[in-house]
């Protein structure tokens, strides 16, 4: 758990900025197999996040995501990591709060993301080391 984020974190980030739509979140949710979208700037700046849970707490009909804006249902207030920080303390993030994506930054600006499932293949593969 000493090794740091940047050596499980994903790198290969799926996206949306404010301005886009729900519609295209739950696209990239379904083909992507995912449940978080990080939500970025014009320069790769994290402005917030959208997860599956959030689309499924919203009062929003299905047929309204393709006029609801991200900005407006997106969460701002957001856990993050930096490269350095190490996949102990983002496991100890996921325990503490229940999280279960951490976006990895530096400075603001987006450059990767852990998943409590990150962690768990970490641990899995420390213990059981793939062929």
């Amino acid at each position: 758990m000493n090794e740091q984020v940047s050596t499980i974190m994903i790198r290969d980030l799926q996206t949306v900025q404010p301005e886009d739509s729900l519609q295209k979140v739950k696209e990239l949710l379904i083909n992507h197999r995912i449940h978080h979208v990080p939500v970025v700037d014009k320069d790769f700046h994290l402005v917030g996040i959208l997860t599956t849970y959030d689309l499924f707490k919203l009062n929003v009909d299905h047929k309204d995501y393709l006029t609801t804006k991200v900005a407006n249902v997106m969460t701002r207030q957001l856990a993050t990591l930096e490269a350095s920080d190490k996949v102990g303390t983002a496991a100890e993030v996921f325990m503490e709060h229940l999280f279960h994506a951490l976006p990895v930054l530096d400075g603001r600006k987006l450059i990767g993301i852990v998943t409590s499932f990150d962690v768990l293949r970490y641990a899995y593969n420390k213990e059981y080391p793939p062929r």
